[in-house]
């Protein structure tokens, strides 16, 4: 099985407002990229949700993924492993607790490794992620986040 390298960027636009995520996943000589856009969304849900889209598309159990992201909400979460800490404490007084959950439950069937990128900088894959990302929250197919919570 050979290892993955997984590109990930969410954008919104007014923060709540509409956004979409863009991701790029890369394994030998195949090439993926998936994205949608969501009507009323925040940008670290749309981080967050492109990361989850992206493990859930690997076929096989176990795969060693190396995942890119500019996001150091979703990087920092994992690397500094705050995120197993929230999980204990059942999420609480924590944001978008639906997609942590989601997150952990994929990222445990796989073997991850994050690295943080400068957003908007020289990574083509990351840039690419972000036009993916800004061309579905500007399309006219925007699907309901229905795990925002506006608190």
């Amino acid at each position: 099985m050979p290892d993955v390298t997984i590109y990930t960027d969410g954008a919104a636009q007014g923060n709540p407002g509409r956004g979409g995520y863009g991701v790029v996943l890369l394994s030998g000589p195949h090439r993926k990229e998936l994205s949608a856009g969501y009507r009323l969304t925040t940008n670290n849900r749309m981080e967050l949700l492109g990361v989850c889209v992206a493990l859930e598309a690997l076929k096989f159990e176990g795969t060693n993924v190396t995942l890119y992201s500019d996001s150091k909400y979703v990087v920092d979460a994992v690397n500094q492993r705050w995120v197993f800490g929230w999980e204990r404490k059942g999420f609480a007084g924590k944001k978008n607790p639906d997609l942590w959950m989601r997150f952990l439950r994929v990222y445990r069937r796989h073997h991850v490794r994050f690295i943080w990128v400068k957003g908007h900088a020289s990574t083509a894959e990351n840039n690419r992620c972000d036009e993916l990302a800004v061309a579905a929250a500007n399309s006219g197919d925007l699907m309901e986040d229905t795990g925002y919570n506006p608190e």
